[in-house]
């Protein structure tokens, strides 16, 4: 399939949540969305009536909005079996889904207009544990990342409004050799390439991901996972 009939989708779903106690003592989270109808207003921060649980890890410009693939529905029910969460979008805490865009079609820095907003694809997701308490299935959160279907953020260039049924429409494509496929390979890989890493230290990267690449390539060694994936942290 060619850039030109890959580069325009439609908007399966816009779906937002509210903050709510979650599944261990003291946490919060808004992970369970709901589709809404209507227009929804697109600012810097998200669609409007969206809520994060943790602001340190979640929401923010550079996670304004999480995008996850409705064609990962079927390959997770072969994976896991029948669960009521995958009977409809929602299941991974995704603000707007398509049918059509993956990881590996997707780049680093590729701007959308999503209706008449403008977004820019900023990072894959990182899972963590509350995918696993939200399926009840212990490493879900480690499927997740070992398949590489995650699902993206993006950051809000222009605001504007998004519906259900509106197109998704590429604008611009910066670094057509960095698929995010390729990117959350690199994330994860036990093995440590210097020119690679440099490579990618070039790419317009969120700080967080800056960092962690810079100090990957000073100290040849990748980081710990553990705490995200599990919520409990390992012995040091």
């Amino acid at each position: 399939m060619s850039v030109a009939e890959r580069s325009r989708f439609v908007v399966d779903a816009v779906l937002t949540g509210r903050a709510v106690p979650f599944t261990r003592a003291g946490s919060v989270s808004a992970i369970a969305k709901t589709p809404v109808s209507g227009p929804q207003r697109v600012t810097r921060l998200g669609i409007a009536d969206d809520e994060q649980g943790d602001l340190r890890v979640h929401g923010g410009p550079d996670k304004a909005i999480h995008h996850y693939p409705r064609d990962h529905y079927r390959a997770w029910s072969a994976d896991i079996g029948l669960h009521p969460l995958l009977e409809q979008p929602g299941a991974f805490g995704e603000n707007i889904t398509t049918t059509g865009m993956l990881e590996h079609t997707v780049c680093l820095g590729d701007r959308y207009r999503m209706g008449t907003a403008l977004v820019e694809v900023s990072q894959s997701r990182q899972p963590c544990w509350k995918l696993s308490d939200r399926f009840a299935i212990p490493d879900m959160a480690r499927r997740v990342q070992d398949t590489g279907r995650t699902g993206w953020y993006y950051r809000v260039i222009e605001e504007g409004h998004v519906r259900q049924g509106d197109a998704l429409v590429l604008a611009d494509r910066p670094h057509p050799a960095w698929p995010l496929s390729r990117f959350i390979a690199l994330l994860y890989q036990r093995a440590i390439d210097p020119g690679v890493l440099r490579d990618v230290l070039e790419l317009p990267l969120v700080p967080s991901w800056r960092v962690l690449f810079q100090r990957r390539l000073e100290r040849g060694a990748v980081e710990d996972w553990s705490k995200r994936l599990t919520g409990v942290a390992t012995d040091a």
